[in-house]
């Protein structure tokens, strides 16, 4: 009997496994279908827009047609429908003064946007949606799966301004995707209103899918610049963060779980961006840069597979979105609200508040009283030197200390010439620093304190769309590359061409650097530095800066020979070095000894402890 028992409990364990096991694998299965299918519709949206292949869908409904009217009536089970995917495509046009965008009645999707005033690199109209280079698909459940890429939608209202373009399901039953365009904006309202959809969506899915794909046409004249400022931009509804996919790299994807705000395809100086106001609450982003050469013109494909929420019970509700088309000038997408101005790689907390703050309000205040660009980088430059005339100043006048103590510096040099007095030597020449009140780190920090303004502007310019296509000197273009020789072909790191701004710049940095380290002592330069600092980095400089801005190689040339111009006016009116050599040697013959900080303090106890170390290993050898 317990025998009999135990083989039914057995049985039992071993049929409730069985049955755990197989809904364990069915979720998986259903999971990993889920996953397969947003990567298929991406692949496939991918494909549709590129024009390699014919909606799938589209085709076995026209393949249908031909050969039954009976297997026609199975591709659509709504009775409007069938009407919706055999009509003809219709374009219908909203205009401001901003932007002429086309709507296609294919998908009541956008087909094509024109931003006016602004121009290509070869001066031609600025297309940042062309046509057949997009799609914006919904796939939605009713009693089957559905993609609107594949419907025609009828027009119900159309003016400059406003379109409702409707696809009908059932008498009563419609969505109606509706366009509006506000005078002097750059944002294209967007609305799917549905009626009467409670009876025709399944309620069991609860949303539905928006693909979004778009090929993002070159606009600037150098390839390698304009990608590294480029890719998928998105911002969390939860916390306002903003973040970037894609950006240097050939291809990028990112899965979210967490509520966005907005996606955006971003261009350098452009940028196409879809706002949810219920937000995406999960999807996937994808992109990937094209290359150089590609024939139609794209620089980058960019993808976005979104969950958009359904509210599947209400027999009337309208989902509101919002499209920007435009450029990516600070204080225009600024004045949106939506965070916008986030895209704009303008660096991290400290470097960003420099740019957002200073930089940027001082450039555009210039702007308002001068027309020339070049002029308001020299200006600009000139008041960035005269706030940090202090640091230079610094820099200089500890420079010259320690160029003073120099023969005090070799008279040491000369008492503990051996190999073995090492030690004692640099002990006696840091007693001598300290008691001439002279710091090794005087003339670093200065310049140290000066990186944050340097590497703000470094971002600043590239991304400045003002400096788009103004010209100064024999520069057309101030955000791209200047160029007086094409070579017509590359040389690896360099390009093609020769950029003159950078050349200078290079030239201005070497000769800068060979100041420096004329006056520098040679105790405090170390082996190799010199070929490194006047040689090595100005040639860096100049293979780096030749594809990038032509805005900030002339900053930087023109940051550089204002420094050289600031060192020449201090060292032959401000500077005594035969004063400076007399007070440094009255402290250096001081019996009072020199007041030290707790940092210096802690710093001799350090120096003392390393010293009684090598002494300890000396006696050991």
């Amino acid at each position: 009997m317990n025998e009999k028992r135990s083989s039914i409990v057995g049985f039992a364990l071993i049929g409730i496994i069985l049955l755990v096991f197989s809904w364990y694998n069915t979720k998986q299965a259903a999971k990993r279908q889920q996953e397969a299918m947003v990567r298929d519709s991406l692949a496939t949206a991918a494909a549709i827009a590129r024009g390699e292949v014919q909606e799938p869908e589209t085709v076995a409904a026209d393949t249908l047609v031909a050969q039954d009217d009976t297997l026609e009536m199975e591709a659509y089970r709504h009775q409007y429908l069938q009407e919706a995917s055999r009509g003809e495509t219709a374009y219908y046009t909203l205009e401001n003064d901003r932007l002429r965008v086309r709507i296609s009645s294919l998908g009541a999707q956008p087909y094509e946007v024109l931003i006016k005033d602004y121009y290509t690199h070869d001066s031609t109209d600025l297309f940042l949606i062309r046509p057949d280079k997009s799609l914006f698909d919904l796939e939605m459940n009713t009693d089957q799966w559905l993609n609107t890429s594949d419907l025609h939608f009828r027009p119900v209202e159309s003016s400059d301004s406003t379109l409702t373009l409707r696809l009908q399901f059932e008498e009563g039953s419609w969505v109606d995707a509706v366009y509006s365009l506000a005078y002097d904006s750059y944002m294209l309202g967007y609305q799917l209103h549905f009626v009467g959809m409670d009876q025709v969506l399944d309620r069991r899915t609860g949303q539905l899918n928006l693909k979004w794909v778009l090929d993002v046409p070159r606009l600037e004249k150098g390839y390698q610049n304009e990608r590294n400022y480029s890719g998928v931009a998105y911002k969390y509804m939860a916390n306002n963060e903003v973040k970037t996919l894609g950006k240097r790299r050939d291809t990028a994807e990112e899965s979210f779980n967490s509520t966005l705000r907005w996606v955006g395809f971003q261009q350098q100086f452009f940028s196409a961006i879809l706002v949810a106001e219920n937000g995406f609450p999960a999807g996937k982003l994808v992109n990937k840069f094209y290359p150089e050469d590609q024939a139609d013109g794209s620089l980058m494909q960019s993808g976005a597979n979104l969950s958009v929420a359904l509210d599947t019970r209400s027999a009337d509700f309208a989902i509101p979105f919002q499209f920007y088309f435009g450029p990516n000038h600070f204080y225009t997408l600024k004045g949106y609200d939506e965070g916008f101005e986030k895209i704009i790689p303008l660096g991290g907390r400290v470097i960003g508040t420099i740019s957002r703050f200073i930089i940027i309000p001082t450039f555009n205040w210039l702007s308002r009283f001068i027309r020339s660009y070049g002029l308001i980088i020299l200006i600009l430059t000139i008041m960035i030197k005269l706030v940090i005339s202090p640091l230079t100043w610094k820099s200089y006048s500890s420079s010259a200390k320690m160029r003073v103590l120099k023969p005090e510096i070799d008279k040491i040099n000369e008492k503990y010439p051996r190999q073995e007095d090492a030690m004692k030597k640099q002990q006696a020449t840091m007693d001598l620093y300290r008691r001439a009140g002279v710091s090794m780190w005087g003339g670093c920090l200065p310049i140290l304190l000066q990186f944050p303004i340097l590497w703000a502007m470094f971002r600043f310019f590239p991304a400045s769309i003002e400096l788009r296509q103004q010209g100064f000197l024999w520069c057309h273009d101030l955000s791209a590359y200047d160029s007086i020789l094409d070579f017509g072909f590359k040389i690896p790191l360099y390009g093609d061409h020769m950029s003159l701004f950078a050349l200078l710049m290079g030239i201005s940095m070497w000769g800068y650097s060979k100041m420096t380290m004329a006056q520098q002592p040679s105790t405090q330069t170390m082996p190799g530095m010199e070929f490194m600092q006047v040689w090595l980095m100005p040639i860096m400089m100049v293979f780096i800066c030749n594809n990038l801005s032509a805005g900030l190689s002339y900053y930087y040339l023109l940051s550089n020979i204002i420094t050289i111009g600031q060192n020449w006016a201090i060292r032959k009116w401000f500077v005594d070095e035969d004063k400076i050599y007399a007070d440094l040697k009255k402290k250096a013959n001081s019996k009072e000894p020199p007041k030290k900080s707790k940092f210096q303090q802690r710093l001799d106890a350090a120096y003392k402890a390393q010293q009684e170390q090598m002494k300890q290993q000396y006696k050991k050898k």
